[in-house]
């Protein structure tokens, strides 16, 4: 198995968070449950990226998983 990401989707996912909650984001790309981690990871070097909510609201995860500020999207799907 590559060790490279793959695209999930060329867009952020738009996800309510609740303040003090840890959310775990999926960095390989590979998840089922984008854009949070489901263990598919596994035989990668590649791992989930902790993210605590620190206020209640939209936070946007990064979908194409080549974002600099992951877990959260920088724009950088509109360059792929």
């Amino acid at each position: 198995m590559s060790d490279a990401p793959i695209i999930a989707q060329k867009a952020p996912y738009p996800v309510e968070v609740e303040a003090g909650k840890t959310y775990f984001w999926c960095s390989c790309g590979r998840s089922a449950k984008q854009p949070f981690c489901d263990g598919s990871h596994k035989g990668t070097t590649l791992a989930p990226v902790k993210h605590t909510a620190e206020k209640d609201g939209t936070v946007w995860f990064c979908g194409c998983k080549a974002s600099a500020k992951a877990p959260l999207c920088d724009g950088a799907h509109k360059a792929l």
